[in-house]
């Protein structure tokens, strides 16, 4: 499952797990790093999180590859690549090639995207707790398969 820009408010989040069935693992894509960290702690799912922009002062990444079942993944805000500008999706898919990965997971925008272009994935979940998309909160869910990644996003 994948949650981004929870900015410290995590109910949502809470209800969309109790409704997913088996969850693997949580990715969070930033601001708000330690909500990763009470997310695991109050579930018992392992967490993958990165820090985002508002994320001052905490230790941890802000970039991190996560390998799952063969497949590699970027793990990154976004903030630090400027996706909030139109030229940015380029950038992404640099940093794809770069680290040799089939996916980018990001957040930053409050905007939920899952884009394809030369078997690479860019996908965002959007805001679990803002979103600027839509006035519903939105999470994904990526499914990994023999096939490759298989993104899905939800709205509360």
């Amino acid at each position: 499952m994948v949650f981004s820009d929870s900015h410290g408010r995590l109910t949502f989040a809470l209800q969309a797990l109790r409704s997913a069935g088996r969850v693997d693992l949580i990715l969070h894509a930033g601001d708000h790093y330690s909500d990763g960290i009470k997310l695991c702690a109050e579930t018992g799912i392992p967490v993958k999180a990165v820090r985002g922009n508002c994320d001052y002062g905490l230790d941890g990444l802000e970039e991190e590859i996560v390998e799952l079942s063969g497949r590699r993944i970027l793990l990154t805000h976004g903030h630090l690549a400027g996706v909030k500008l139109p030229s940015s999706r380029g950038n992404l898919f640099a940093a794809a090639r770069e680290n040799e990965v089939e996916a980018v997971v990001f957040g930053h925008t409050h905007v939920a995207v899952a884009e394809h272009e030369g078997g690479i994935l860019l996908f965002n979940p959007g805001s679990i707790a803002r979103p600027m998309d839509q006035e519903r909160p939105s999470y994904g869910i990526l499914e990994i398969t023999e096939e490759g990644i298989i993104p899905y996003i939800y709205r509360i």
